[in-house]
């Protein structure tokens, strides 16, 4: 007998490769992420380093004082974000935690409006609110509490209060998850036992959601080191952020790897910082999800260290609980007062932002002018009648259908294969499909433009709809990946064995369960895509004006209530959207 008779005969590629596995699903997005994303991340790594100059640039940055001192003041300004947001952020999701029905709905809804409005237009609303004619100064001088208008904008102040207006909601939902997981019948055998409503807070109600409110904080942190829209707009000379200078120098793309390494720097500073929650919540913080239970490792570094939890208990039992009585002793009301009082300012820079836009898109003067002389319709005449605005507005709208589409196909086929299947790792694929999330913008955009001149997209509708997808796909990945685990795989699984193919099994039992999903994350994808700015300055190029281009450009220069107007037709759009979204919820709940 030869050898290659005894030779086990191997099965076709066919038998071996098993394109029913669901896991196959992710090929898509990540051939896409592995072009789109990853390339041009290591083709920024590899142009800082290259040349004769090497790691020269990197010293640059380290040795010059405008750059060393700018990513010092980028950390503090992000650290100080991050406070402000924790501070007024989680009384504001307890208030929407302790409401119910109607007013539930109403206190989430003015959270989540804001979120979705381009930073731009709430940037430009906050122009108005701070400036020496705005209601604020005017507010003061008709109190009588000063003589003259107050310097509230160009400085510190006027960049924190923006930064963290814009971030805010990042946290309250992020800390709003946690409370949802708690059993209320925790809190309520906490005050059978005798405990008053500050000892509940801090012995039983804080330490289940202290994971959540770091996580939210190490959000909204990570999110701050790459901002510049904010402090280019409404900061001075001592408060430029380290991502304004890979925009400032954007124009000079071909004076070697110095702008790359300040992208690379940034890039790494992120990545630190997720790296170090990583090692304390676990990478889910990114994502909002939990944290899996603990490996080996961790559960034996638990063990030896032990003794320093019976330390701290001894310690808790000895200080602790006498401290928790005595607040025991303050009266509740006057908690509920503070937090009342945070949540209420933590909804003004929410809401006052879109009211003032509002009113000032109805304005008869010929700038920006807080309340408004008169009010007529010229500016909304102006914008639907100018063919250079319909043009940004056409613009942004074909880029925006095609990177939803793009991240709807790619992200809920990413999400029916990490959830459907029983891939190995799959946190690990999670983070890496989610990571687009936390590279700053202007990394990613300069990064985005070498590979665009040579593939020729630059300036065109598709590259800068790709371009927006990569942020897109994470949003989607995340809101259909949560409606494919609340559909019950047993009726996927019935349909199966009665001789549904994997298509039809999807097309008439899967999606109509998650249609709710994919329409409500269509819906964001679009607005992700539609209200880019970052991304957009860097791979528009000449032939090309998308809408948040112009309105950067008349803000800078111009100052005339249209950006107003496209502030209350976004809010229009907004409040549509999130209408349906919630009558399809409905709908799907009835059923």
């Amino acid at each position: 007998m030869s050898a290659a008779a005894a030779a086990p005969a191997r099965p076709p590629l066919s038998a071996r490769l098993d394109l029913r596995n669901p896991a196959w699903l992710l090929a898509p997005v990540l051939l896409f992420f592995a072009f789109f994303y990853i390339l041009p991340l290591v083709d920024l790594l590899h142009l800082s380093v290259a040349g004769e100059a090497g790691l020269s640039y990197y010293a640059r940055v380290f040795e010059v004082p405008l750059y060393r001192d700018s990513l010092l003041r980028t950390f503090g300004i992000a650290a100080a974000v991050a406070a402000l947001c924790a501070l007024f952020g989680y009384p504001t999701a307890l208030l929407i935690h302790r409401a119910r029905g109607t007013w539930k709905l109403v206190l989430t809804a003015a959270v989540v409006l804001p979120y979705f409005i381009s930073v731009l237009i709430r940037t430009y609303s906050w122009m108005v609110l701070l400036g020496r004619n705005g209601p604020i100064n005017k507010l003061l001088l008709a109190l009588g509490l000063v003589d003259a208008p107050l310097p509230l904008i160009f400085n510190r102040a006027s960049v924190l209060i923006s930064i963290s207006a814009v971030l805010l909601p990042l946290l309250v939902l992020t800390v709003g998850g946690s409370l949802a997981r708690i059993d209320p019948l925790v809190q309520r055998a906490a005050t059978a036992s005798g405990a008053g409503p500050l000892a509940v807070f801090w012995r039983v109600l804080f330490p289940q959601t202290l994971p959540g409110l770091l996580a939210g904080v190490l959000l909204v942190f990570i999110s701050a080191l790459g901002f510049f829209i904010t402090p280019s707009l409404l900061g001075g000379p001592a408060d430029q952020m380290f991502a304004m200078h890979i925009t400032q120098q954007a124009d000079f793309l071909a004076s070697g790897g110095f702008l790359q390494a300040l992208a690379a720097v940034l890039l790494a500073v992120t990545l630190l910082v997720v790296v170090v929650a990583a090692r304390f919540l676990g990478l889910e913080f990114i994502w909002g999800g939990q944290r899996a239970g603990k490996s080996p490792r961790e559960a034996a570094h638990g063990r030896r260290s032990s003794w320093r939890r019976a330390v701290l208990e001894r310690a808790a039992d000895l200080f602790g609980w006498p401290l928790l009585r005595a607040l025991g002793l303050v009266p509740s009301w006057l908690g509920r007062l503070l937090s009342g009082g945070l949540a209420v300012v933590a909804y003004a820079t929410l809401l006052l932002p879109i009211v003032v836009a509002a009113l000032i898109s109805f304005s008869d003067s010929a700038y920006m002018r807080f309340p408004p002389p008169a009010y007529s319709l010229r500016w909304y005449e102006k914008f639907l009648s100018d063919s250079a605005w319909m043009s940004s507005l056409g613009t942004s709208v074909a880029v925006g259908l095609l990177a939803t589409a793009i991240s709807v196909v790619l992200g809920t086929a990413a999400a029916f294969g990490l959830v459907r299947s029983s891939l190995p790792a799959k946190s690990a694929w999670m983070t890496l499909l989610v990571s687009p999330m936390i590279v700053p913008g202007v990394v990613l955009g300069l990064s985005l433009y070498s590979l665009f001149l040579r593939a020729d997209l630059a300036g065109s509708v598709t590259g800068l709809a790709a371009a927006h997808a990569i942020g897109a796909i994470p949003l989607v990945l995340v809101i259909v990946a949560a409606s494919l685990q609340a559909v019950d795989a047993r009726q996927e699984q019935a349909a199966a064995v009665h001789g549904a193919s994997p298509w039809r099994v999807f097309r008439f039992v899967t999606l109509p369960a998650i249609r709710p999903g994919v329409l409500a994350a269509s819906f964001f994808a679009f607005l992700h895509s539609f209200d880019d700015l970052v991304l957009s300055m860097f791979l528009s190029g000449a032939r090309m004006t998308t809408l948040p281009l112009r309105l950067w450009g008349n803000v800078n220069y111009k100052l005339d209530p249209v950006p107003a107007v496209v502030a209350t037709f976004e809010v229009a759009l907004i409040v549509v959207g999130l209408f349906f979204a919630r009558s399809a919820w409905a709908a799907r709940q009835r059923r």
